[in-house]
């Protein structure tokens, strides 16, 4: 299944669309893009939160052109980062990785992360090599206003609405048909929904929208932009 969230202008999130797709490729995340446009979408997201599926992100380039930013899941990669660690080491390792992107400045993350490099990158490359390839994409929400960083890091609201899904799926022991599944998943997605709380800093998005610059999460001056 394949799953968008949006917000209105208030902060409020809502479940955009549900589509039942093959393996997240390309072609199925596609043609949910285009559907967006198709109902009045047309202008490309200022960013897009994601794990490291390849099929988002090459459907996003081609329907949105390379402008839209990028932002990896903090939660995906801190559980792909850790699957690499003996058990007895997953604890400590955890408690650094969150000391990265719950810095306050871009500066002191990367100075967290390359303590983490530092710690494991000698007895636990891979590990450490699954941090470092997506560094270009894992500090972009700094650009953006603080208030929304617990937002863009994750893409939890749907990890959470797709585990109600599996719970659901599990005590049914099938869905039946196409549609009946789809009918399922888009009224579990509308019950999850009421418990989504309002997005932080909403008042903040025009700011967004019409390119507003943030460094550390802190508005820039209109003189400082200029300059």
């Amino acid at each position: 299944m394949l799953v968008l969230i949006g917000a209105t202008d208030d902060g409020t999130q809502e479940l955009l669309a549900v589509v039942d797709g093959f393996r997240e490729s390309k072609d199925s995340w596609g043609d949910l893009l285009r559907e967006l446009k198709a109902h009045g979408l047309p202008h490309p997201p200022k960013l897009a939160t994601g794990d490291g599926s390849l099929g988002f992100w090459i459907a996003l380039q081609e329907e949105f052109g390379t402008t839209v930013e990028q932002q990896r899941c903090w939660v995906h990669k801190t559980a792909n980062v850790l699957d690499k660690l003996p058990k007895s080491l997953q604890g400590k390792a955890k408690d650094l990785l969150h000391d990265v992107y719950l810095a306050p400045t871009r500066q002191d993350a990367l100075t967290a992360y390359d303590r983490f490099l530092t710690n494991y990158q000698l007895k636990y490359p891979k590990a450490c090599d699954c941090l470092e390839k997506d560094k270009g994409v894992l500090f972009t929400f700094y650009d953006f206003p603080a208030e929304h960083g617990s937002h863009l890091r994750t893409t939890n609201p749907i990890e959470s609405t797709f585990a109600t899904v599996r719970l659901r799926t599990q005590r049914t022991k099938g869905c039946g048909s196409r549609l009946a599944t789809l009918t399922m998943v888009y009224k579990l997605g509308l019950e999850a929904q009421k418990a989504w709380r309002r997005l932080n800093g909403a008042h903040q998005m025009a700011k967004v929208i019409t390119g507003t610059r943030f460094v550390d999460g802190v508005e820039i001056a209109e003189n400082q932009q200029a300059a």
